[in-house]
Formats: structure tokens, sequence, C-alpha cells
């Protein structure tokens, strides 16, 4: 059996309860455009056509930037990544938050963008 990962999304932590103006800094830095969801908590910027998402999240803890991997079986994908290393720090809503050995935190979520069957890679499960 396998499954599929890849990048997917590259998620700019703002320790701040308003995201306006981490949109404008984002948005201009890489030359695009992007909009605050109605709730407040997300924004995301509209990249060009086969760049990895990039999402600006509202968050308690201390700013950072993170990756989401997405990945068509969360599961097999935590498996694969325990065995490289990483520890399982639990669930969030719909993904699992990993932390790597280096220490860095990503999360694995579902496929996120269009072209995810074909270009992401295979790995045995």
């Amino acid at each position: 059996m396998t499954h599929r990962s890849r990048l997917g999304c590259i998620v700019v932590d703002c320790q701040s309860e308003e995201l306006h103006g981490a949109l404008a800094f984002w948005s201009g830095l890489f030359g695009c455009s992007g909009k605050v969801d109605e709730d407040g908590k997300y924004a995301v910027l509209t990249m060009p056509s086969g760049e990895p998402k990039v999402l600006i999240q509202a968050v308690d803890h201390a700013p950072r930037v993170h990756l989401d991997i997405e990945t068509d079986d969360q599961e097999a994908e935590a498996r694969r990544l325990e065995a490289l290393g990483a520890k399982r720090i639990g669930p969030v809503k719909s993904w699992i938050v990993m932390e790597a050995p280096t220490g860095h935190r990503f999360c694995l979520v579902g496929p996120q963008r269009q072209d995810f069957d074909d270009k992401a890679t295979r790995f045995e499960s």
C-alpha cells in the first residue's frame, strides 16, 4: 500500500488578534493579494500558479513559520515520519501536529493544491 505527500503550505504564525497588518506586509513581500477570512483567524495569499500555498494565522504562541505537509493518508505519513525521528504532538481540528527531531513543528494536512495527485511523492505505507 502507498500514500503520497509533499509540501502543501507555508504557514506564518502571527501572535496577533488582528491580521490585516500582517496581510499587508506578507502580501507586499510576495507581490500578491490576499484576504482575511470572516473570523479574522486566517488570511490566504494568492500565490502564482504552481507555488506552495501561503497562509497567515493568528496564534497565541510566539511568532514562527511552520510547514503544512499535505498527504492523502495522515496516519501513514505520521508513522513514516516517526520512523525518521519525528514525534506526534497531537491532533488539531482535521490535522496532526508533528515535531521534527530538530524541534521544528509542522502539520500533516489533507491534499490542498489541485495538482497533488500528479506531483506528490509516493511512499510505501
